[in-house]
């Protein structure tokens, strides 16, 4: 996870990761369309409070890295040749297979 001190995260520049596929019973600020999908950071963008946590209006957010992470329109929606850009949570990523 996040080492907020030092503001590094888990993944570069670079890493090839896939968002987790969940569906939870409260907001996230994964979307739908990009669940279980492949894609590549292109660079971490800060820490802060993890939103889906404070959308239910707790004080106690956990403090995660932010990353853009671009994705290929066709893996998101079949079709397409651009690219499309999600600023996303650590705890929404793991390392792709």
């Amino acid at each position: 996870m996040t080492d907020a001190s030092t503001g590094t995260g888990r993944f570069a520049p670079g890493a090839h990761v896939r968002t987790y596929l969940h569906d939870p019973p409260h907001h996230t600020r994964l979307p739908r369309y990009a669940r279980g999908k492949r894609g590549v950071v292109v660079e971490p963008e800060g820490p802060a409070p993890l939103a889906d946590v404070r959308a239910q209006g707790r004080d106690d957010a956990p403090v995660e890295m932010i990353y853009a992470v671009r994705f290929a329109a066709r893996d998101l929606w079949g079709e397409g040749d651009h690219h499309v850009v999600l600023d996303l949570s650590e705890s929404y990523l793991k390392e792709a297979e």
